[in-house]
Parts: C-alpha cells; structure tokens; sequence
C-alpha cells in the first residue's frame, strides 16, 4: 500500500494511490506512469510535494519504535520526579550539544548543561559560564519541545534562525538573519571538496520560491493531516531540510522541527531520548540517504526507514542513560552520610558521567585541579571508605575505579 500526502494550494488530503504511478487505487486499469528523468531534485519533481511512501513496508519499523518508547515511558513512570528530571537533563544536553556537532561545531558540554539546567530549575551544583551562542541553541531545542503543542510560524522559524545567530554571523560572514535566504550570490548549494574540484551535492529550491513553499510546509505541519505521528516527524524533517530556507542552520533548525513532531507524537514535552545524537554517530549514513532521498522520486519510503530506524537506536541508548541516572541515584544514596570534599565530590561524578579509560593518581591531580600530593590523599581515604577500590589489571601506574559491589 503506498500513502501518498497532499499538500497544495493550501488544501490538506490523504488518499490512496497505486503503487507504480500517481493515480487513484480504483478498480480498472491506469497505464499513465510519470517521467522521473527529466529533473534532478525531487523539489523540480511535477508532483512535488506529494509525499509518497509504502506504509505496509514501514509498519514492522512503526511498532518495534513505539515498543521501545513504551518501555522506556514505562520505566520512566517509576522512578521519582528528581530522576526523570535529570534523565531529561541529559538527552537535552546530548540533543544541543550532537546538533550542532553534526554541523562541525563544537559547543563547551558543561556550558550547555548549566544553561538547560537553570531553564527546567535542576539542581546540578555549581553553574559552568555560558556564552550566548550556547544561549541560542538551548533556547531553540527547549521551545521546540516544551512548546510543542504550540503552532508552528513563520515568526516561531525567525525567532529560531536569530536565536542561532546572535551576531548576525555565520563564522566571519554576514548573513540575513531571521529571513529567507535571497539567493543573491546564487543558487543555494550543499557542496564538498577542494575550490575548482568540488561536488554539488543538492541544490535548494530557488529563493523566490520560498514564501509559498514554507506556507504551504507550515500549513501542513499545524494541521491534523492524518498520518502516523513518527511518520510525520520524519516528513516534516525531509521536507524542510529540503527546502533550505535559511543562509545557514537549515539542518540545525530541520532537527528541531523533527524534535518537536516527536515532542507531539509522544504526548510530552519532557524529553528523554535525542535523535540528534544518533545522527551524529551515523553522521555519514544521514547525509548518504537525505542526497539520495532528495534526488529520488518522492517515494520516500527509504528515507523514513532509516529515520525509524535511527529513532529506534536513540530510544534504546535513552534506556541505557537511565540506568545511569539509577545507577548514579543508587551511588549518591549509599554514600549521603560520608564526608566528602569537593574534590572527591568532582571527579566521583566524573567516574559516574562514564569516564574512559584507566583512572590513576595524575588524573585525578589533572580533572581536581590539585597536587599529585593531594590526588593520591583524597584516593587513599576513598580506599579506606570503600568508596573506590584498585583495578585488578596491573601496569605501570595503579588505576582505581568505582567499587560497585559495595555502591
């Protein structure tokens, strides 16, 4: 069964139709088949935007995802309110922070942790300093998702594109923010490789186009248009990475319109699970199906695999990170009633935020800021608590770690 969605002139359908061409499943033969050769990108297509996809096909995808958001919701119920906050802390951090790393930037982790966790009012100690770029990005994710149910404008994407860029710059160059792009030095393009060798990977839909086009996407967005609520976030991401609207953050602000379809399809604007953190570590993948989607046909069946696919991997690593918030719950209980430093304090919760590798006497000096003197003092006394104990691997230096048997 393929769905096709409608979305023109302003009118808003759902039907039907056959699966090797674009007319109506009725009784009775159509032989009428549409010539895909004749363009490059599937917004030049003459049946743009009419969104095609084999719902039978992607129903497997459809149920094993929303099992895994129950289970998670499930096990979410559970817990207290202070550890379903900090469960959210964490995917909201993870969301800022992999969204912007999948666009080559790289936000401070602790900055964006502190600006998140003084907006929802969790406690997380000392505040790290932020700096109004990281400011933007919060601002951007957090009204995607805790105003979820609020409509989609033309305004809500300005606010989103400024927020962005604070400056007015992207790197050394000034763009038109909070605006459509203009197209004044050319056609928009997705480009790679060296000046003289590059490769035009997807060119946008011409500026002119713009107004119509994203009216007609908004339109769309706000209105109850009958498909499936995860099918819909990954539409809506397609469709307005496709259009490109912006100088620049058009994956960035495309990610936060697919965040706030889940905000609405999982019925909460508490977020336990980013999507963006897994398109980071498929970063290749994603890129490799959105060129390939934008060049196909608007059958775009392969494309919402892959994102299902993808929202299923970050609900199950969201799982994952709750039993690290219960884990770290776990800890912090066992040892409430022992005296500790703030030292001790810092890094234990280092240890606890998953750290990698051997942990000896000069990294402890290195992450508490103190002597080797008095990094190898705050371990012994952990030793004798039983807080810590020795990795049972030798080498050249001792290496301790979290002793779990007893926390």
């Amino acid at each position: 069964m393929i769905v096709q969605v409608v979305a023109d002139n302003m009118r808003l359908d759902r039907r039907i139709f056959c699966g090797d061409c674009l007319a109506p499943a009725v009784k009775g033969a159509h032989n009428h088949r549409m010539n895909y050769g004749d363009y490059l990108y599937i917004w030049q297509a003459p049946d743009w935007p009419l969104w095609r996809y084999d719902l039978t096909a992607l129903a497997g995808r459809l149920a094993e995802v929303s099992r895994a958001q129950g289970m998670l919701l499930g096990r979410l119920a559970d817990v207290g309110a202070a550890t379903r906050a900090q469960a959210s802390l964490l995917a909201l951090t993870d969301d800022v922070v992999k969204t912007s790393e999948i666009e080559g930037e790289h936000l401070n982790v602790a900055s964006v942790r502190s600006s998140i966790a003084r907006r929802l009012g969790v406690d997380i100690g000392a505040l790290a300093p932020v700096d109004r770029h990281v400011e933007g990005v919060v601002e951007m994710v957090l009204d995607a998702t805790a105003n979820c149910a609020r409509p989609m404008t033309e305004e809500r994407l300005f606010g989103w594109h400024a927020a962005l860029f604070p400056t007015g710059y992207s790197g050394i160059t000034r763009i038109t923010v909070a605006g459509w792009r203009d197209d004044a030095s050319g056609p928009m393009q997705v480009i790679s490789g060296l000046m003289g060798r590059q490769k035009v990977h997807f060119e946008a839909p011409p500026a002119a186009r713009l107004p119509a086009e994203t009216a007609r996407f908004l339109d769309w967005l706000n209105a109850d248009t009958g498909e499936a609520a995860l099918i819909k976030a990954g539409l809506g991401h397609l469709w307005l990475v496709t259009l490109h609207p912006f100088n620049d953050g058009n994956g960035r602000i495309a990610r936060a319109v697919g965040d706030l379809l889940l905000a609405r399809a999982d019925g909460s604007p508490q977020r336990f699970y980013s999507l963006s953190a897994q398109i980071q570590r498929d970063r290749k993948a994603y890129y490799g199906i959105l060129e390939r989607t934008q060049k196909g046909s608007m059958d775009v069946t392969g494309w919402l695999a892959w994102f299902l696919e993808s929202l299923h991997h970050a609900v199950d690593q969201a799982s994952q990170t709750l039993d690290a918030v219960l884990a770290r719950t776990r800890f912090w209980q066992r040892w409430a009633a022992t005296p500790l430093s703030e030292r001790q304090v810092k890094v234990l919760n280092q240890l606890l935020d998953g750290f990698e590798g051997k942990l000896t006497s000069s990294k402890w000096a290195a992450m508490a800021r103190c002597s080797a003197d008095t990094a190898l003092r705050d371990i012994n006394d952990l030793l004798a608590r039983g807080v810590l104990r020795k990795m049972a691997a030798g080498g050249r230096s001792t290496g301790y770690e979290l002793n779990e048997r007893e926390a």
